[in-house]
């Protein structure tokens, strides 16, 4: 079971970490667009609604598709008095615990809360209001829920690698106690 657990855990890792890498490239692709659209309305006097667009597209898609890959990493916020000196094991029971009853639940409930809004965007196909602007409006609030599945996924692997930590160290003492 424990090789199974640690099987789909890397596999979801392999997905987070691509799509981080994938989230790292749009940064730079984000930056540069951002520089031109300053370059060509304050240097040129010509302003691009739909690139103005782009920009704002791509940051939403960078922080939402790069959650999961930032809980891989373990860098999201923390407040970690105690638990940097906690050991492994209870380090892995805290963050079993916390993936279990505050990030799951949260998920589960941003993409439930979510759901309706999503909806109503792909019933209409919604547009930007502004003249110009890009006709993708359902696809960015779509990112809500790509959101929302990419981090329950890491969340579901952060949980299997708190399992595996907790059983083997199980395991690590009954058989010392032998």
């Amino acid at each position: 079971m424990i090789a199974l657990l640690e099987n789909i855990s890397c596999r979801i890792d392999g997905f987070s970490e691509l799509l981080g890498r994938t989230m790292a490239w749009l940064t730079l692709l984000m930056v540069l667009m951002m520089t031109t659209v300053v370059v060509l309305r304050y240097g040129f006097d010509i302003g691009l609604i739909a690139m103005q667009e782009a920009v704002i597209y791509l940051h939403a898609c960078i922080f939402l598709l790069g959650a999961g890959y930032t809980l891989k990493h373990d860098e999201h916020v923390r407040v970690d008095v105690f638990y940097r000196k906690f050991n492994v094991k209870k380090q892995a029971l805290v963050n079993l615990l916390g993936h279990l009853f505050l990030l799951m639940p949260v998920v589960i409930f941003i993409c439930f809360m979510s759901w309706s809004y999503v909806a109503a965007a792909w019933r209409i196909m919604e547009k930007s209001v502004e003249a110009g602007g890009l006709p993708f409006v359902y696809l960015l609030k779509s990112l809500m829920i790509a959101f929302t599945v990419t981090l329950f996924l890491q969340g579901l692997s952060q949980t299997f690698k708190s399992l595996c930590v907790l059983v083997n160290d199980a395991k690590e003492q009954a058989v010392g106690g032998k």
